[in-house]
């Protein structure tokens, strides 16, 4: 049977390491694949690995686990998730059932419950890929064209760490060449592509996470932050504390 893999997220790691240890113990067909301290932490790993299932704690520091959950609905290929919380936050669990999560565990998690969760997730999964595999039709996947694979290298490359020259190489063409056909096929220029995207990053940053602008600044690839903050502004009419207080306040 093929093995389901696990992101355990939990700002505590006595937390994941209990976790870990008691998933190995029940002997069903599960691997935890990696263990991160906060949702943006997860986040990041998320979008560079595959995974089946996040297990995930509500209170985090950076960002907690709701709003890990609204960013993960946001990814076009989204793991199932599995809230842990206590008792007093069952408002936010409800939340969260509300935003597709899957199931929710309470502190402590018991190895009794967590094994009748899991095997759950197990038979659901289970039934729904026989159901989507029922009609046995072959679909053969089209060759992609050089822009989507260059839009798949963005998607799965740290804004931090995206340049023309780069794309160019990943589908070994001439980045002037590919500046040309960029524009042509999307009626934008690569870097203004680029620079929209790590605004709306920066604006869910912002929002979502207790990081300091600077860190915000160099996440999303500006070196410089009176940049960031003059291109933020430039695009969004605020800068970026500005925004950050406009969204807190009422």
């Amino acid at each position: 049977m093929k093995k389901r893999t696990i992101l355990l997220v939990d700002d505590e790691r006595w937390v994941r390491t209990a976790l870990k240890w008691t998933t190995k113990q029940l002997n069903l067909p599960l691997q935890v694949a990696n263990e991160c301290g906060n949702g943006l932490e997860a986040l990041d790993w998320i979008k560079q690995n595959e995974v089946d299932l996040v297990i995930t704690d509500i209170r985090m520091p950076i960002m907690d686990g709701l709003s890990f959950v609204k960013e993960v609905n946001l990814l076009k290929k989204k793991p199932d998730v599995i809230v842990i919380s206590v008792h007093d936050d069952f408002q936010f669990v409800q939340k969260a059932l509300r935003n597709g999560v899957r199931d929710y565990l309470l502190k402590p998690v018991e190895e009794l419950d967590l094994k009748v969760c899991l095997e759950k997730w197990l038979d659901q999964l289970n039934l729904a890929e026989a159901k989507m595999n029922a009609p046995n039709i072959v679909v053969e996947n089209l060759p992609s064209s050089t822009i989507e694979r260059v839009l798949h290298y963005i998607e799965k490359t740290p804004l931090d760490q995206i340049t023309l020259k780069d794309a160019a190489e990943s589908v070994h063409m001439n980045p002037s060449y590919l500046s040309q056909l960029f524009k042509q096929q999307l009626n934008k220029k690569f870097v203004d592509y680029i620079t929209e995207l790590r605004i709306e990053e920066s604006k869910r940053l912002l929002l979502n996470t207790s990081l300091r602008m600077s860190e915000i600044a160099e996440r999303v690839g500006y070196s410089d932050l009176a940049y960031f903050s003059n291109n933020f502004k430039r695009i969004i009419g605020y800068s970026p504390s500005e925004f950050r207080k406009s969204v807190i306040t009422p």
